[in-house]
């Protein structure tokens, strides 16, 4: 499972990083964006969900492996 920000919809709410902070990066100016590629580890799944249900923007997409 991964976790992606789309930085033209992003507008710097940062709801996501406030229900899950291990999986996002919040630049100078901001906006969001996944840590690394996006992994989400074992036990963040949940907060995961919650950052792509609470973003206004829905600029959080979580990707589910095939």
């Amino acid at each position: 499972m991964r976790i992606s920000v789309d930085p033209t919809l992003c507008q710097g709410h940062n709801r996501c990083t406030a229900v899950a902070p291990e999986l996002f990066d919040i630049d100078d100016e901001g906006y969001a964006s996944a840590i690394g590629d996006g992994t989400v580890s074992a036990g963040s799944e949940e907060r995961a969900q919650l950052a792509v249900d609470n973003c206004p923007e829905q600029a959080v997409t979580l990707h589910r492996d095939a």
